[in-house]
C-alpha cells in the first residue's frame, strides 16, 4: 500500500527544523553524529550530482513524517511502504530549496535516476558518480534504521549541511534603490524579527549613523566591532563608537536583552566612569528598559554622564523621515554594503531579500 504524505504538514515541519538548523554552526555541530555519517555527508555534498543530497532530504523528511515509509521506494508503483517522491519534491523540497536560496537542481531530483528507480545498491551501475551514490545509500540506510530521537537528529544534521552549503554560496542581494518611508519601516521591522545574534541591529545602527554623517557632512568616525567581542579587548567604548577628530562623541550599546538597573550600574562602573564617557546610549530592539534602569540613568546624569535609551526601529524611521528621499536612498545603499560583506551570514541576506520582496509586492 502506498503511503500518502500531507504536503502542507511536510513543508511546515521542514521550515521548523531548518530554522533550528540555522542556529548551529560548523564549529558547534550537533552531538552524537557518527563519524561515518559525517564522512558520508562530506561525499554527498561534494558530489557534482546535486540530486543525491536533494533526494536524501526528501527521503529523510518522508521517514520523519511516517515511520512506516520505505525510503528506498520513492515511486508509488513500488507498492507496500512506497511514497510519491516526485510529488514530494515538486510540492515541498524544490520550493523549499529555492525559497531558502540554497543551491539546487533546476529540475526534479528523481530526473537524475531512471524512472521507477529504487534506492538500492544495484542502481549504482547506471550512475556516473558511484562514490557519491554509495555515500547516499549509507546515509539513507542509517535513516531507515534509526529510532525516533536519532532520526530527528540526523535530519537536523542534514539540514545543517544545507545551511552551510548556502552560507558558502554567493547570495546576490535584492538591489532596490528607492524605497518609501513606509516600506523601509516594514522592512526594518521584519529584519529585526530574525535571530541574528545581535548582528542585524548593529548593521542597521551603523547604516543609520553613516547616513547621518553623509547627509549632514559631519566629521564623524563611526567605528563598530563584531558581536560578542569584548569592548576592552577591542579598545572600543561600546558596540558602536562615534568619534570626531579622535574625541568620543557617543558610545552605543546595542542590545536585544531587557535593560535593568543592575546592567546600567555595571556599565557605568566598568566603562562609562572609567573611560570618562559623557554620552552613552542603549539602543534596544523591543524590550523597554525598566523604570529602575531609567532612575539609575538619571542619578548618573548628575555626575556628568548621560545615559539614554532608544528603540531602534523608531529611531531609524524618525531619522529617515527627516532626511528626505535622497537620505533614504543613502541609508539603503549603506545597509546593502554592510549586508554584502562576505562574513555576514547568508540567513541575513536571505532575510533582506525576502523582506524586500514581501514589502514591495504588497
Amino acid at each position: 500500500m502506498v503511503i500518502n504524505i500531507d504536503y502542507t504538514r511536510a513543508r511546515e515541519l521542514l521550515d521548523s527544523l531548518f530554522a533550528e538548523a540555522e542556529t548551529y554552526h560548523p564549529d558547534n555541530q550537533l552531538s552524537n553524529i557518527a563519524p561515518t555519517i559525517v564522512e558520508a555527508a562530506d561525499r554527498i555534498f561534494a558530489s557534482n550530482t546535486q540530486s543525491y543530497r536533494e533526494a536524501l532530504l526528501g527521503c529523510a523528511l518522508a521517514k520523519l513524517l511516517d515511520r512506516s515509509i520505505n525510503v528506498s521506494l520513492p515511486y508509488a508503483s513500488h507498492g507496500e511502504g512506497a511514497f510519491n517522491g516526485r510529488t514530494l519534491d515538486e510540492q515541498v523540497i524544490n520550493p523549499f530549496l529555492n525559497d531558502k536560496r540554497i543551491p539546487s537542481s533546476r529540475g526534479p531530483y528523481l530526473a537524475t535516476f531512471r524512472r521507477n528507480v529504487k534506492f538500492v545498491s544495484e542502481t549504482a551501475s547506471g550512475l556516473r558518480d558511484k562514490v557519491g551514490y554509495d555515500a547516499f545509500l549509507e546515509f539513507l540506510n542509517t535513516l531507515a534504521n534509526a529510532d525516533d530521537a536519532t532520526l530527528r537528529r540526523l535530519v537536523l544534521y542534514l539540514l545543517c549541511r544545507f545551511v552551510w552549503l548556502r552560507n558558502a554560496a554567493v547570495i546576490p542581494l535584492s538591489r532596490i534603490r528607492r524605497l518609501s518611508l513606509e516600506q523601509l519601516g516594514l522592512i526594518i521591522e521584519r529584519l529585526l524579527q530574525i535571530h541574528s545574534g545581535g548582528l542585524l541591529p548593529v548593521l542597521l545602527t551603523v547604516s543609520m549613523l553613516r547616513t547621518l554623517k553623509s547627509c549632514y557632512e559631519l566629521q564623524w568616525d563611526v567605528q563598530w566591532q563584531g558581536i560578542n567581542v569584548a569592548d576592552a579587548a577591542s579598545g572600543s567604548m561600546g558596540d558602536v563608537t562615534v568619534r570626531n577628530e579622535g574625541v568620543v562623541l557617543l558610545a552605543i550599546e546595542i542590545t536585544e536583552r531587557r535593560i535593568d538597573k543592575a546592567r546600567v550600574t555595571a556599565t557605568f562602573n566598568t566603562k562609562i566612569m572609567n573611560s570618562g564617557i559623557e554620552d552613552y546610549l542603549y539602543i534596544y530592539t523591543k524590550d523597554f528598559p525598566d523604570e529602575e534602569a531609567k532612575a539609575a540613568a538619571r542619578a548618573f546624569f548628575s555626575q556628568g554622564h548621560e545615559i539614554g535609551f532608544l528603540q531602534i526601529r523608531d529611531w531609524i524611521v524618525n531619522n529617515l523621515a527627516t532626511i528626505g528621499s535622497n537620505g533614504r536612498e543613502r541609508f539603503t545603499a549603506e545597509l546593502l554594503t554592510l549586508l554584502d560583506a562576505r562574513d555576514v551570514p547568508a540567513i541575513l541576506k536571505v532575510a533582506w531579500n525576502d523582506s524586500v520582496r514581501d514589502t514591495v509586492s504588497v
